[in-house]
């Protein structure tokens, strides 16, 4: 076997391994409770959930979605979580060769995961979660292939001023709250790792997403136009089109603009 695939095949591995956890963050962290003890158990039953039934994606699928003891459904959100860990793990590798630009995009994308785990659960994304991840993404700024302190400062800054501003007329227009200010604190960390470029095709890319996800759900007669969507989710995915293709995608803006 090619070297090459050894080291995808050993990443995709670790990526899992490193999902299974961060379902456990996404399920604990809004709950206050650790996330490292105890250790896993069923939230129906609350048995001890077994080493065998613990392996990512492979025991959700043996044991049909369901806990071993009770029958309990358990959520397809975690081989998802996982299976997208495994992914993020593979793609970063891919695009960016074995560098800090990867692990910089390891960091990122496990921290947008669980954001957006949580905020699709509990409308929720937590400052235990964007604050310091401001921080890694702009003292790891020196280190990238493009980097410097100034442009994640700059992204950062951007990221959260675009997003509070948005608030605020929305404020001003309806007399109501529209937008947390935890998507501002999110939009300003990914900022923070991908600069104010970054922060420009994650909020376009955001935008169609999520736009699509409203009409779709109006199609379908599961909302009206005030339906509330988790707008972390599709920072989320947003930011995960940037951090892979968002170089491609200015360059291919800027011929365009001749």
């Amino acid at each position: 076997m090619p070297l090459e695939t050894l080291v995808v095949v050993y990443l995709a591995l670790v990526g899992l391994i490193v999902g299974s956890y961060l379902n456990v963050v996404i399920h604990r962290l809004p709950r206050g409770e650790s996330t490292v003890l105890p250790r896993s158990r069923c939230p129906a039953c609350g048995a001890a959930i077994r080493a065998r039934d613990n392996l990512p994606v492979v025991s959700w699928l043996l044991l049909g979605g369901r806990c071993r003891r009770c029958r309990a459904p358990i959520s397809f959100r975690y081989p998802l979580v996982e299976a997208a860990t495994a992914a993020l793990f593979v793609a970063c590798y891919l695009r960016f060769g074995a560098s800090v630009d990867a692990l910089a995009g390891v960091i990122l994308g496990g921290l947008l995961i669980v954001l957006a785990g949580i905020d699709t659960a509990h409308y929720y994304l937590p400052d235990r979660l964007t604050l310091p991840g401001i921080a890694v993404g702009i003292a790891l700024q020196p280190w990238l292939s493009r980097g410097s302190v100034a442009e994640g400062i700059q992204g950062a800054l951007l990221g959260g001023g675009l997003l509070l501003a948005v608030a605020g007329v929305w404020v001003l227009l309806h007399g109501r709250e529209g937008m947390g200010l935890g998507d501002a604190k999110m939009l300003a960390m990914i900022g923070a790792f991908l600069g104010w470029r970054g922060v420009v095709v994650s909020l376009v890319a955001a935008t169609a997403a999520g736009a699509a996800a409203g009409l779709v759900l109006l199609g379908r007669r599961r909302g009206g136009w005030d339906r509330r969507l988790p707008f972390g989710l599709f920072l989320a995915l947003g930011a995960l089109v940037a951090l892979l293709w968002g170089r491609e995608l200015v360059a291919a803006y800027a011929r365009q603009l001749g």
